[in-house]
């Protein structure tokens, strides 16, 4: 158990560059993360008109949202095999390129259906870039080392998550909207640069076989699932037979996924895993946090810039409480779980979450501002204090030299969460939208009543083209969105609730102290 064979197998070069490398990987999973937070304060402008925007339905947003998720997740565990069969950097080289790129393609898109696919195109660039920057740095890290560099590593997360919204909104306040995934070509190019002159190459010796059949299955379940849920939110029906299709058939290919993996010897999802309760309430716990907090973070949008009519950059200097605290809480919360415990720490976090979800269902149009400040700032430390604790428990409940699977698992909870908090509670505000304004927009000719009442910006944007005549709109339009907010926001709470029921039944209690100790390092690389 001693440090020494590690050490032996790190060559003298690599180890005096050790810093500098991980420099590199943090500027690649800084671009990757950077994406999502940046696109979060762009969303209302990509609903606007041409030319401010591309005039993106909300159900069009969300694919844009969910194309980069849903491949992202997919591929995660697939990416890493091929990466330890081919070796990590060329993987790491051709993901950062691929990434680079189609934020070149979606600078440019020309339509929405434009924007999607090449989103999807920087998720497959970015899947393959995750797990790499996490293979290659525990490559050039001797083991003692591992778990600060490890810590530092997934800083990089809370520093993307705090200072996207602002670079995003700082764009969009002086370039066009695509300037949110142009500013990504330079970084790649530097990245790639860096990467080839600093990064060593590594592989597995006996690397697993791919799943291809597994893969695209999940893929394809995972999308027509989405894809049902969305659609049945944007018809604001979901008896209507395509979107029963879709979901159906969605959840028929899934079950198929499961069956499969079950019977492979060589599965990309292994679901025996799952047989573990420990395991599977604290992976429920994650999708569940992200399902809530992404679906909130999609509403808070508009309700900022449409119905408080914020700028883009002042909602994402809006945004930075809530990346503030987690970049505070989340070294920290150890601390918490050593004083109470893994089940007392995720439960109250999570209720919390479940507390600041419930207040939105009380924000109006001239709810002061700084309310929603604390709220956002609440919300991220309930989020730190579920991200640590969970993580740790997903790592010990495996076997140590299950610890990639354990993480790769964990993003991908994290991600496929996300996607349907998206899909689902961006599917309940359009519904409630709909059903809210329809009743107002009978003074509009018929082919626009549809329009207008697929989300509040649709209203907004012909109310402006109406001119003086379209005043009339914005007031109900405002009237609309805040019931469908509030509405959805009861949502995200009752299933942010169920995550605590889940948890405060199934995790474990506050350990030994003897144990606490033994586990030290393994805390610490786990909150990642």
């Amino acid at each position: 158990m001693t440090t020494s064979a590690p050490a032996s197998r790190i060559p003298e070069a690599v180890h005096r560059r050790r810093w500098a490398i991980l420099g590199v990987l943090m500027l690649s999973l800084l671009i990757v993360v950077l994406d999502n937070s940046i696109l979060n304060v762009a969303i209302k402008t990509i609903s606007s008109p041409a030319p401010t925007g591309l005039g993106a339905t909300q159900s069009e947003i969300e694919w844009a949202i969910n194309a980069y998720t849903l491949v992202f997740a997919g591929l995660l565990f697939t990416a890493g095999l091929v990466g330890d069969r081919v070796g990590r950097k060329k993987v790491l080289l051709g993901g950062i390129l691929l990434f680079g790129i189609g934020s070149a393609l979606a600078a440019e898109s020309g339509s929405p259906d434009q924007l999607i696919a090449y989103r999807a195109v920087m998720a497959l660039g970015a899947a393959f870039v995750m797990p790499a920057t996490l293979a290659v740095l525990m490559n050039v890290f001797e083991r003692e080392e591992q778990p600060k560099a490890i810590g530092i590593w997934a800083g990089g997360v809370g520093l993307a998550i705090a200072i996207g919204p602002i670079t995003g909104g700082e764009l969009l306040d002086h370039f066009w909207w695509g300037s949110v995934f142009f500013v990504n070509v330079p970084i790649v190019i530097l990245a790639f640069v860096l990467m080839l002159w600093l990064v060593p190459d590594s592989r597995d010796p006996k690397p697993g076989r791919l799943d291809p059949i597994g893969v695209v299955l999940s893929v394809v379940g995972l999308v027509l699932l989405v894809y049902g849920i969305i659609k049945g939110g944007e018809l604001a029906d979901f008896t209507d037979p395509k979107v029963l299709a879709a979901i159906l058939g969605g959840a028929a290919v899934l079950a198929a996924f499961i069956v499969f993996e079950k019977r492979s010897d060589h599965p990309s999802l292994d679901v025996t895993y799952f047989k573990n309760k420990v395991f599977s309430a604290a992976m429920a716990a994650i999708a569940l946090v992200f399902f809530a907090l992404m679906g909130v973070t999609f509403f808070s949008v508009f309700y900022i810039q449409s119905v408080r009519g914020y700028s883009p950059l002042q909602a994402g200097l809006m945004m930075l409480p809530l990346a503030a605290a987690q970049m505070i809480f989340a070294p920290r919360a150890r601390l918490v779980v050593d004083r109470f415990g893994n089940k007392a720490t995720t439960t109250g976090g999570l209720v919390l979450i479940a507390a600041t979800l419930a207040t939105f269902a009380t924000f109006e149009a001239d709810t002061p501002i700084w309310i929603l400040e604390v709220i956002f700032f609440l919300m991220g430390t309930g989020m730190a204090h579920i991200m640590t604790p969970t993580s740790v428990v997903i790592m010990q409940a495996l076997p140590r030299e299950k610890a990639g699977s354990a993480s790769a698992l964990s993003n991908t909870f994290r991600q496929v969460g996300g996607a349907l908090g998206i899909a689902v509670l961006g599917s309940v505000l359009s519904t409630a939208y709909r059903n809210g304004i329809e009743g107002k927009l009978g003074a509009l000719p018929p082919n626009l009543r549809d329009t207008a009442g697929e989300s509040i910006e649709a209203t907004l944007g012909i109310a402006e083209k109406l001119g003086r005549g379209g005043q009339a709109l914005i007031t109900p339009a405002n009237d609309a969105f805040l019931h469908a907010m509030h509405v959805t926001a009861l949502w995200g709470t009752g299933v942010a609730l169920v995550g605590a029921v889940v948890v405060a039944a199934f995790l474990p209690g506050k350990p030994p102290a003897g144990r606490q100790d033994e586990e030290e390092p393994q805390l610490v690389a786990a909150g990642e």
